[in-house]
């Protein structure tokens, strides 16, 4: 169990990020262009991007394991990357903690926590103290080789933390866990970066991970930030149709007028504001309501649990995603209704 009042007493204070006209490239094009970003003090931010769009670029850059072709990274006052400056990663107070975890087999846990450390500092309370940070001071002699997954990813953010980094990176830290155990882990890491108060960049491919922890999450598409926003924002004002499409399911329909509603394979629909131009109509799954009808028939359900998820083959042709209660009465091959049941619409420019 993650110790945080234990944790929450022994933090300085924390600093803000800062990423401005970030582009780096190796051999060929550029991996990343005019990235800019800020993470204020003791926020957790969440960058959020499919495979090969930089996200563990911008983490190394900001490390300092990347040097950047132009732009800058500061850290609080500091800046610690520039066309002048380029700081060694040991002078930036950044922590990072790699995919695997990446400790050393045949260190037992506690000389794994301490190798982060200065060598004056190897014998001091810090390992004891990181390690009962993320629960494991009772550990501190097992080898990598007996731990769980779970506990080797805390061994290594225990190592990460042990020199009190002003800035956390994660890099897919829970990614190779298995799904029950992954949900453990990251909620008690996540519980322990709140009452840490210390600020943190999180790097995933998985929506509703970044969601679930991110304070705000940054959207990352060909190494360029698509959008930066709360999860809400994200989700309910995304910035254009390839944002709307990754962070959630999707029913996108071709807006034929300019007026406040328009006409949708589902029925008509209120717009929440007049499209400007050729323009798709996005419904989210959650604002489509399945009842008894004669419009469609149900194609598949995906039960959840707490919800499912139907779709159904319209008459004409057209396939409509719907979010449910877990209670649906309708199965596969049933005739269905559906109809909008949103308040407003958002309008996505094409």
């Amino acid at each position: 169990m993650v110790n945080i009042g234990a944790a929450s007493t022994t933090r300085p204070g924390q600093v803000g990020l800062g990423v401005s006209g970030l582009t780096v490239a190796y051999d060929g094009p550029p991996v990343l262009v005019d990235v800019s970003l800020g993470v204020d003090p003791g926020e957790i931010v969440a960058l959020l991007g499919p495979s090969g769009s930089g996200k563990t670029t911008l983490l190394r850059s900001i490390a300092g394991l990347e040097k950047p072709a132009s732009g800058s990274v500061s850290l609080g006052e500091r800046i610690v990357s520039d066309h002048r400056v380029f700081l060694a990663p040991e002078r930036r107070r950044v922590g990072m903690v790699f995919q695997d975890g990446a400790l050393f087999p045949h260190l037992d846990v506690s000389r794994n926590v301490a190798y982060g450390l200065p060598r004056a500092e190897r014998s001091s309370d810090r390992v004891t103290e990181a390690l009962r940070m993320v629960g494991l001071e009772s550990m501190a002699h097992r080898m990598p080789g007996s731990l769980s997954g779970g506990q080797r990813q805390r061994v290594a953010l225990a190592r990460a933390l042990a020199p009190r980094p002003g800035v956390l990176l994660l890099d897919e830290p829970f990614s190779n866990l298995d799904a029950t155990l992954r949900l453990q882990v990251r909620a008690e890491i996540h519980q322990l970066l709140v009452g840490l108060g210390i600020t943190t960049l999180f790097v995933t491919h998985d929506q509703e991970e970044a969601f679930v922890v991110g304070d705000r999450v940054a959207v990352l598409r060909d190494g360029q930030i698509a959008q930066v926003g709360t999860p809400d924002e994200l989700y309910l004002r995304p910035a254009d149709r390839w944002v709307a499409t990754f962070v959630g399911d999707a029913n996108l329909f071709p807006i034929s007028s300019h007026g406040e509603t328009c006409a949708t394979p589902v029925g008509t629909v209120p717009l929440s504001s007049p499209p400007g131009g050729p323009s798709e109509v996005l419904l989210r799954p959650e604002d489509l309501a399945v009842t008894d009808g004669d419009d469609g028939t149900v194609e598949l359900v995906e039960y959840y649990g707490h919800d499912a998820m139907v779709v159904v083959r319209l008459d004409d042709g057209v396939a409509v995603r719907a979010r449910t209660a877990a209670d649906l009465p309708f199965s596969r091959g049933d005739r269905v209704g559906v109809a909008y049941a949103g308040s407003g619409a958002i309008v996505l420019p094409v």
